[in-house]
């Protein structure tokens, strides 16, 4: 058997018994690596090398903890919860519930959206953003599973599609380049407005994966507790309904405007979130002396994000160490034959058990196109369609992978009352709405573009 294959599954079966997914991808990747030949020494030595490449996002998820705890010192997110409550009057109506309930989805998703290609902080906003929604989420008894979809639609879809922002990243420098390099010596040569072109047919795969989460999957009311943990932690009671003060709540507008542009300028999450953190501290937010433990409270919350992606990188570390990538697409040609249609499929099926341990679309591109591209030539596919399968192919890792920061970032924001699972609430809910319709729209753009 295929060491990449084994290491998969054992790794999604585990986080899908409800084992830590950082167990789940040790232990997946200390299989996958004994399998693919590789010694226990060899493949401990791999994940060591591999885990250095989480650890600045990991940092990042950390820094941005502790912003949103200090954030929520100031009193900004009970404001805000109180003022959208007021929007379904005292005597709410079904409708009115409804009303607002999608107006939230559909601001969530617009901001997703924009942090992708329009303002491209991506995940930065949603430690800031979600957490002091939950109270207005619990009162309209929105399902979070429908949020965890919309926000991650809005981090994968947009790049996918529109060539600006994190778009221009991955549709110009890495799918549109990587596929010229591998295709160069078989004189396949892609034109820039080709690859949104070939794109937009997936991209409406997961449209439609979209609406079928919203709008039935996850439709119906769900109840969750009132949790105030973060007050709570902080030395605050759970009912302290204390009115925030205007200097509180302007320091914090001033501190999350400050923490987004620092991480326009600079690229770096953890510098924004710092000056951030910075600001609401000089603000009078929090006292001085309260520093420490308000940041290891918001370290604590991230913790686990923090931790996934670090042993993401090392478990993406020990797959291409044992060499069986490539094998995996050799065996595939072999069951093929020259049946287009099938090849199509078999393409992105690799694609998604490649891309679901390693977790990130732009870092298994140029792996899968050095791949793909030849296999696409010689099965006769145009350079639309080729386009389509490597694209879509690296997209599925993103879309519901338990280590793509795609379903960390709403998990890290939903989960802040410890009622929403990684697993169960966001990776089940956007493989099935998102990578099945990847898969079924990808092979359609492959057979008729």
């Amino acid at each position: 058997m295929n060491a990449v294959i084994i290491a998969v599954l054992v790794m999604v079966g585990l986080s899908l018994a409800r084992v830590s997914v950082v167990l789940a991808l040790v232990v997946g990747a200390l299989v996958g690596g004994l399998v693919g030949g590789l010694s226990i020494e060899d493949t401990l030595a791999a994940f060591n090398d591999g885990v250095g490449g989480g650890a600045k996002v990991a940092l990042a998820y950390a820094t941005l903890g502790a912003f949103a705890v200090a954030i929520s010192r100031s009193g900004l997110p009970d404001l805000l919860a109180r003022r959208l409550i007021t929007l379904l009057g005292q005597e709410s109506s079904a409708s009115r519930q409804a009303t607002v309930k999608y107006l939230l989805l559909g601001s969530v998703l617009l901001v997703a959206v924009s942090s992708q290609n329009l303002i491209p902080v991506h995940i930065a906003f949603i430690p800031i953003l979600i957490p002091p929604l939950l109270k207005v989420m619990n009162q309209l008894r929105m399902d979070r599973r429908a949020v965890a979809c919309a926000l991650t639609f809005g981090l994968t879809a947009p790049y996918m599609l529109l060539p600006v922002g994190f778009g221009a990243i991955f549709l110009n420098d890495i799918l549109l380049a990587n596929i010229n390099q591998a295709g160069e010596s078989l004189g396949l040569e892609i034109g820039r407005a080709m690859v949104p072109m070939a794109m937009g047919v997936p991209v409406a795969g997961m449209f439609l994966g979209l609406l079928v989460a919203v709008f039935l999957s996850y439709r119906k009311p769900r109840d969750y507790s009132e949790a105030e943990l973060t007050h709570h932690a902080h030395g605050h009671e759970a009912g302290d309904t204390e009115e925030p003060r205007a200097l509180g709540l302007i320091m914090s507008v001033v501190a999350i405007v400050a923490a987004l542009g620092i991480q326009l300028y600079t690229g770096s999450m953890i510098l924004g979130g710092l000056v951030g953190f910075s600001l609401l501290s000089m603000g009078g937010i929090f006292r001085w002396r309260e520093a420490d433990d308000l940041f290891t409270s918001g370290m604590r919350m991230m913790a686990l994000i923090g931790f996934i992606m670090i042993s993401a990188s090392g478990f993406a570390a020990v797959m291409t160490a044992t060499g069986d990538i490539e094998s995996l697409v050799s065996a595939s040609v072999e069951v093929i034959g020259d049946n287009r249609g099938l090849a199509a499929l078999l393409m992105l099926l690799v694609g998604l058990f490649i891309t679901l341990g390693i977790g990130s679309s732009f870092s298994t591109i140029p792996i899968i196109a050095a791949i793909f591209v030849p296999l696409a030539v010689q099965f006769g596919f145009s350079d639309l369609a080729t386009v389509a399968l490597v694209g879509t192919a690296a997209a599925l890792g993103d879309a519901g992978s338990p280590a793509s920061d795609s379903t960390l970032g709403p998990t890290s924001g939903l989960n802040v009352d410890r009622q929403h699972d990684h697993i169960w609430d966001s990776v089940v809910p956007t493989f099935v709405h998102y990578n099945i319709p990847l898969v079924a729209f990808g092979w359609l753009a492959a057979m008729t573009l």
